[in-house]
């Protein structure tokens, strides 16, 4: 039995509904279907999220902006027309967001959770209606449901351990199954969404509480590639890779998953498979927990761009026990995370991601700094940007940092900080934003010397 969960562009469209339907029906393993709310159709269109997203801050007084609430339906209503479904289906959608404006509309943190969740529901109920169109047995199965009991924290809901057994039940229901992405519901009884890479957050847990054999990820790229094609033309396709390295990739920037949303299936142990709407027949990407390492001791590079660098100078900073806990809980106090604390013996940096610092942040976290910890200096390093190299074969492998170093000298970069885990499954480098195209490129070149080479020994 297969979990599949299609991405925004691959229902965008009547057109990509097609494809869809053809791949579920392709293979009768695939039996739970996650869907998001329908993507871009085309450059410069806006996601479906989005309009929810205006539509929801529109609305005053139990009122809502008119065009906004139009432009919602019309997404929908065009699929529906396109596929020839039953007229009654737009009813019903049009129904569902008066009632959630209605239910939630004095609160508009509520709201917005609401909204934003219905793009994925009403796409869920029209995927169901298509399926069944077909000739198919399918079934709209709703996230409370489905046993979908998350925390009760709008935009930033937590899968509760007990949903597990109740998703299991799942297994024993007829036909195939349709589920919305994106959000579950609080035992209060709210709808709560996911952070970002909901929808791919659901369908992994959904896998992972069906006990699938496989959880497909269909998107609009034939693979995961070895470094974001943004960043250098045509980049190696990776055939394999693991929890571990995908992980690491996601932290830092790359866009296929968000960095929680394979949690779920790395702990059972559930194959993740992405592959691409628009060509079903390319083989895609597996993600697994142990592959053959064939002798490549990097499988990717990603950077992410947007972090800061406070940079604290004391004497003899070593020897003063509880600094680094006090330090640490300013920010705490803040509600500011930090990603990296590279230290010497009289200095100590926090590497932030620079949003962190707004709203009169930064002047509170520095005035404590000086005044608590009594620091003889402290700077705040910006425009900073973190690259990953990733590979299970570095730590089996002399003279990996080396080429790192080297290629990012030859790119120009100044190297700020390096950093490498205990698991010797990744290293980091920061650099400044501005160099840091540059400074992947090289990488890239150092570590893929051809990309005419497919990685794990297939050629193109």
């Amino acid at each position: 039995m297969k979990v599949v969960k299609f991405g925004g562009s691959s229902v965008a469209s009547a057109e990509q509904y097609k494809k869809a339907g053809s791949i579920i029906l392709a293979d009768q393993a695939r039996k739970a279907i996650v869907v998001s709310a329908p993507g871009k159709r085309f450059d410069g269109d806006e996601k479906t999220t989005d309009l929810l997203i205006q539509l929801a801050r529109s609305v005053q007084d139990g009122q809502y902006n008119q065009i906004f609430f139009e432009a919602v339906l019309e997404r929908y209503y065009e699929i529906i027309e396109d596929l020839g479904l039953d007229q009654e289906l737009k009813e019903q959608l049009e129904g569902i967001l008066k009632e959630l404006i209605s239910l939630y509309g004095e609160d508009g943190e509520r709201l917005l959770d609401a909204l934003k969740a219905s793009g994925e529901d009403m796409n869920a109920r029209v995927m169901t209606a298509y399926l069944v169109s077909l000739g198919h047995q399918a079934s709209y199965v709703s996230p409370k449901d489905a046993g979908m009991v998350v925390t009760d924290e709008p935009g930033n809901a937590q899968i509760l351990p007990e949903a597990y057994e109740r998703i299991s039940k799942l297994r024993s229901l007829e036909g195939i199954l349709v589920i919305p992405g994106f959000f579950g519901y609080s035992y209060q009884g709210n709808i709560v969404t996911f952070p970002r890479g909901g929808s791919d957050i659901t369908g992994s847990i959904i896998a992972a509480g069906m006990d699938a054999e496989e959880y497909e990820n269909f998107t609009d790229v034939d693979s995961v590639y070895c470094v974001s094609p943004k960043m250098v033309d045509h980049p190696c396709e990776l055939k394999e890779i693991t929890y571990r390295e995908m992980r690491e990739l996601a932290y830092s920037g790359f866009s296929v998953f968000h960095d929680e949303a394979l949690q779920p299936v790395f702990q059972k142990g559930i194959p993740v498979r992405v592959k691409n709407t628009n060509r079903p027949e390319a083989a895609g990407t597996r993600i697994v927990l142990e592959r053959e390492l064939n002798g490549q001791p990097v499988i990717g590079i990603a950077s992410d761009t947007d972090f800061c660098s406070v940079n604290i100078t004391k004497y003899l900073m070593n020897r003063e026990l509880g600094f680094g806990r006090r330090l640490l809980a300013i920010l705490e106090d803040e509600g500011i995370s930090y990603e990296h604390t590279p230290s010497g013996i009289d200095n100590l940096s926090v590497i932030l991601r620079s949003h962190q610092l707004e709203n009169g942040k930064e002047k509170r976290v520095i005035d404590r700094i000086e005044k608590e910890l009594e620091v003889d200096d402290i700077n705040i390093e910006r425009n900073l940007a973190m690259i990953m190299v990733v590979g299970e074969g570095m730590k089996h492998t002399v003279g990996v940092a080396s080429k790192a170093a080297q290629a990012l000298a030859e790119s120009g970069a100044n190297i700020k900080m390096i950093n490498q885990g205990s698991s010797e499954v990744s290293m980091m480098f920061g650099v400044d934003g501005a160099s840091v195209m540059k400074a992947v490129n090289h990488l890239y070149r150092a570590y893929f010397p051809s990309n005419e080479r497919q990685l794990n020994g297939d050629v193109k």
